[in-house]
């Protein structure tokens, strides 16, 4: 399997066990938004595990609000909401878009970033490196819902029934 489908597939792994923690206690997003919440005013979500201190590069995944066109128009029939295709689509490049002046700013304050992959049909987001303290300056984006650290897990292989004996 290529680097970049593992990527992809772990990608998808974290997004499917973030949206499947229970609702009654606080879990780390939500804990660490109350602290970025007061410092930042957004509603972006950083993960715990990435010191914002630290002035190491990190690779990250920003993953944005808006959801890839095609997930994005089942969700509004589901929800009974007309959303075209081709204008889910340009909501997508918007965030792009958007997301590229933010780069800009960056740019101008003379802050390293390089932007690795971006990412608009099976997820909307872009990964990129940057050194951890200077995330904070992409919470006031109003396109970014969370930023993951972009790192690669391994999985066990499965155990086939005949090794379990």
């Amino acid at each position: 399997m290529s680097s970049k489908k593992c990527y992809v597939i772990v990608l998808l792994i974290v997004m499917f066990i973030g949206g499947c923690q229970g609702t009654k206690g606080e879990n780390a997003y939500q804990k660490e938004d109350k602290v970025v919440g007061k410092k930042m005013h957004s509603s972006a979500k950083v993960d715990p595990s990435i010191d914002l201190s630290s002035n190491q590069y990190v690779p990250i995944i920003i993953e944005f609000k808006t959801k890839p066109a095609k997930i994005a128009v089942l969700e509004a029939k589901e929800k009974g909401i007309t959303l075209t295709l081709e204008e889910a689509k340009r909501q997508v490049e918007q965030n792009h878009q958007t997301f590229r002046k933010l780069l800009t700013v960056l740019d101008e304050k003379n802050i390293p970033y390089k932007v690795k992959h971006t990412y608009k049909t099976a997820f909307n987001g872009v990964s990129m490196e940057m050194p951890a303290n200077e995330i904070k300056r992409l919470l006031s984006s109003s396109v970014i819902s969370k930023i993951y650290p972009n790192k690669q897990i391994q999985l066990d292989p499965p155990i086939n029934p005949s090794e379990q004996m």
